[in-house]
């Protein structure tokens, strides 16, 4: 990159063919992001001032950004977005990004609360590691009578997560605890109408052949799901029914061939009675749900 004039577009065709160069996927969207991140304005935007020159400033700026891309950190710890069911999360290192496939578990929940007998009550819903708090406050949004508890073992998480919460007004409704799993809530046990999780479920021998933006960048505590994806699972189960309600719901992600797994995991618990598998836009079974017998 020469110091001639640099319009919009001419930098954003230069963009693009060194991205695809240096093999990262989507190059123009790539670099349509960072430049618009980095001039403060939307991919429409650069467009509409396709022919605009770039002050040094702004080129230096945006060379500071490619370089960090070069390198595989994730486009999202860059430019500190991500999109998830229209919303707009902060995100940064040390947190889990939010994947488009965890809105089938969204979906899920806004399926089951209609059958949750409730009239004039709160619906009262416990998030696992919660990350950026992306399930709970999206859940916030969408529910008018409803107290979350959002748990997750990471400071900096749990700092996001209270960020988003505020960024979206529904921070009374969501409290974030720090803790693994149930323990920020031993000294008072609470009963929840469900109980969701976007949990760390890949195996550890699999991360070393993850996306270089994934195993380089994203925190290994959010992924690794120990020896076969399945330890979280293993550990929540025989807790699950101390806090959850008769007729209660227990809504998982899984990873990609663990669906049947867990859904054994917990009919071997015998609380439960597995009521579905739901799969995702890649015909992937993602989310496992069952309801927690009567009388128990």
């Amino acid at each position: 990159m020469n110091d001639s004039i640099w319009t919009i577009l001419r930098l954003l065709n230069w963009t693009t063919q060194y991205f695809d160069k240096n093999g990262i996927e989507n190059p123009r969207l790539n670099a349509e992001v960072l430049l618009a991140h980095s001039l403060n304005t939307n991919r429409i935007g650069l467009y509409l001032n396709h022919d605009k020159p770039l002050k040094k400033s702004e080129l230096r700026e945006y060379k500071r950004l490619i370089r960090r891309r070069i390198k595989r950190e994730p486009l999202q710890y860059i430019t500190g977005v991500q999109e998830f069911w229209s919303l707009k999360f902060k995100v940064k290192k040390g947190v889990l990004i939010p994947r488009p496939e965890t809105e089938i578990l969204i979906e899920e929940v806004l399926r089951i609360i209609p059958q949750i007998e409730l009239p004039g009550k709160t619906i009262k819903i416990l998030d696992l590691a919660t990350g950026t708090g992306a399930i709970a406050i999206t859940l916030a949004k969408e529910l008018k009578e409803v107290s979350i508890v959002a748990t997750d073992i990471s400071d900096i998480a749990i700092k996001v997560a209270k960020e988003n919460a505020k960024l979206h007004g529904v921070q009374k409704h969501i409290t974030f605890l720090k803790g693994d799993i149930f323990h920020p809530l031993q000294e008072k046990v609470e009963f929840f109408n469900l109980i969701v999780s976007n949990p760390p479920y890949i195996p550890r021998g699999d991360i070393k052949d993850l996306q270089p933006e994934v195993k380089g960048f994203e925190p290994k505590i959010a992924l690794d799901g120990d020896k076969d994806g399945l330890s979280f699972y293993r550990r929540i189960l025989p807790q699950v029914d101390k806090y959850l309600m008769n007729d209660g719901w227990l809504i998982l992600e899984v990873g990609k061939g663990q669906a049947h797994k867990v859904a054994k995991l917990i009919e071997d618990c015998g609380e439960f009675h597995l009521t579905s598998i739901v799969k995702d836009f890649s015909e992937i079974e993602r989310v496992v749900t069952a309801q927690k017998s009567s009388g128990r």
